[in-house]
């Protein structure tokens, strides 16, 4: 891939962010607790998390195995704090996950495919696109005000995700424990005092650290996905919990994703 390939795929997935936004507007995307029968095959959980995190941990690996020769300490801090994430989401995550719910095959495509491309970015920026030198003056960047500001956001938006993913597991077990098949809750405490997605705030807030701290294109279009697939999965979250929990909605006031905003 040469500078104006790479250029256009930015391009491309900027726009079909926007668009898949606009789609889940109006379509739930099929699986947790927005799942449907319209989606097709489906296989375990557990499987599903493993087969659509792993191949980006595997990428990012290889492009930085066949491109890393002489990465500045800066790129391989940035390229280590990514593969934090994954290491957790794509070998750890899968392990925890509680119960033996599915999900469709069609969404693990889909989110593998994402996957895939979004470590052509994120890899193509730090080992080959980068201009030269971008990350060279290691002591200089890392005292940056946006590389501060972006690593706190990124480990802050970290703790949240894991904290809340937890929760959730114990809210599940609980629930099990009670005889209850299947069922979808909103725990108690964390950022599920403020908003029915504290999960998906702590991924958005993690990213758009990333981005910040990466001061890249690449990373702001990860950004924005983050951004547009997880916003409207928060809206129609929010809605089934308010079909089936109206109670603790008003006394919580919970919000969708953003605490006290939306």
């Amino acid at each position: 891939m040469n500078q104006d390939a790479f250029n256009w795929l930015l391009i491309i997935m900027v726009l079909s962010g926007a668009a898949v936004f606009a789609a889940l507007r109006f379509i739930d995307a099929g699986y947790g607790m927005l799942s449907s029968p319209g989606w097709g095959k489906k296989i375990p959980n557990k499987t599903g998390w493993l087969l659509m995190e792993a191949p980006v941990f595997v990428l990012m690996l290889l492009i930085w195995y066949f491109y890393g020769e002489g990465a500045s300490a800066v790129t391989l801090l940035l390229f280590s704090l990514f593969m934090l994430h994954y290491l957790h989401r794509a070998f750890i995550y899968p392990l925890l996950l509680v119960g033996k719910s599915k999900m469709p095959l069609s969404i693990v495509l889909m989110g593998c495919t994402f996957n895939v491309v979004n470590a052509a970015m994120q890899g193509g920026w730090l080992f080959i696109f980068a201009p030269d030198g971008y990350y060279l003056d290691g002591l200089k960047w890392l005292s940056t005000p946006q590389f501060i500001a972006g690593i706190l956001l990124y480990f802050t938006g970290m703790a949240i995700n894991i904290d809340s993913d937890r929760r959730l597991r114990k809210a599940r077990r609980e629930g099990a424990l009670r005889g209850e098949s299947g069922g979808h809750y909103i725990p108690a405490g964390g950022l599920f005092r403020r908003v029915t997605s504290a999960n998906y705030f702590g991924e958005i807030v993690e990213w758009s650290g990333f981005a910040i701290m990466c001061w890249s294109l690449p990373g702001a279009v990860f950004a924005w996905w983050t951004f547009a697939n997880l916003v409207p999965r928060a809206a129609s979250t929010y809605r089934k919990h308010k079909a089936a929990n109206p109670a603790i909605i008003e006394e919580r006031r919970l919000k969708r994703v953003f605490p006290y905003i939306y």
